[in-house]
C-alpha cells in the first residue's frame, strides 16, 4: 500500500464479520485495514493511537459501550477519524443516536461490496454516506417534522417496546414519571393513536423502532 491509502480500523464483535470486512476491502485500491477491535472501548483506544483514517464500526457490541457512544468518543477528538456504522439496524432508535454522535456514514451489513467501498472513500474525504433506506427516513423526517419522533421519544418509545413500564423507563433515562407520561402523550399524537400497544405497533411498522 501506498502512503496515501486510506487507513481502515474495523470494530465489530464478531470476527467473521470483521474478517468478512477485511477480505472485501482490501482487495479495494488505496485502502488498507491497519486494525481491528472487538470491542466498543477497544476502538475508541485504538481510534485514538493517530494513524486510522475511517472507522467501520458495528452498533452492538453485547456489554459495555455501544457504537454510538463509541462514535461520540472518537470524534470529540481534535482530527479524528471518520467514523462509518456498518450494521443490521436501520430504525430511527438506531440511526439517529449514531449520526448525532458525530457518525459521517451509516450502511447496513448487506450493502454490496462496491457500495461498502465507496463509503470508505466518501467518508475518508469528508463527506456523507448514507444507505439508501436510512437517507429516503432522514428526509422524510426533515418533510414532514412536526410528526417525526425526537430522539428522547424514540428512547422511550423502544423501552415500552420492551414491556417497561412508565417509571421503569423514568429510571432508566433519569426522567421523572411525569415526563415520560408527557413523551407518551406526544408520541400518541404524532402517531394518531390512544394506547401504549398501538404506538408500539405503529412505531415498529413505520420502522421508528427495532422489531
Amino acid at each position: 500500500m501506498t502512503d496515501c491509502a486510506i487507513r481502515l480500523l474495523l470494530a465489530d464483535d464478531h470476527p467473521v464479520v470483521r474478517a468478512g470486512l477485511r477480505a472485501v476491502l482490501e482487495t479495494e485500491p488505496g485502502i488498507e485495514v491497519v486494525a481491528e477491535a472487538a470491542t466498543a472501548e477497544a476502538a475508541v483506544a485504538r481510534a485514538a493511537e493517530g494513524d486510522v483514517d475511517v472507522v467501520l464500526m458495528d452498533l452492538q457490541f453485547g456489554r459495555g459501550m455501544n457504537g454510538a457512544e463509541a462514535t461520540a468518543a472518537i470524534t470529540a477528538r481534535p482530527s479524528a477519524p471518520r467514523v462509518v456504522i456498518v450494521t443490521t439496524y436501520d430504525t430511527d432508535a438506531d440511526t439517529l443516536p449514531a449520526i448525532e454522535a458525530g457518525a459521517t456514514g451509516y450502511l447496513l451489513k448487506d450493502a454490496p461490496p462496491e457500495d461498502l467501498a465507496a463509503a470508505v472513500r466518501t467518508a475518508a474525504a469528508g463527506r456523507t454516506a448514507l444507505a439508501p433506506a436510512v437517507a429516503d427516513r432522514l428526509m422524510n423526517r426533515l418533510r414532514t417534522p412536526g410528526t417525526a419522533l425526537t430522539r428522547r421519544e424514540t428512547e422511550v418509545l423502544a423501552l415500552v417496546a420492551q414491556g417497561l413500564s412508565n417509571q421503569a423507563v423514568g429510571a432508566r433515562l433519569h426522567l421523572t414519571e411525569g415526563t415520560v407520561k408527557s413523551h407518551l402523550a406526544r408520541v400518541y399524537a404524532k402517531l394518531g393513536v390512544e394506547s401504549r400497544t398501538a404506538a408500539v405497533a405503529a412505531a415498529t411498522e413505520l420502522g421508528l423502532i427495532r422489531r
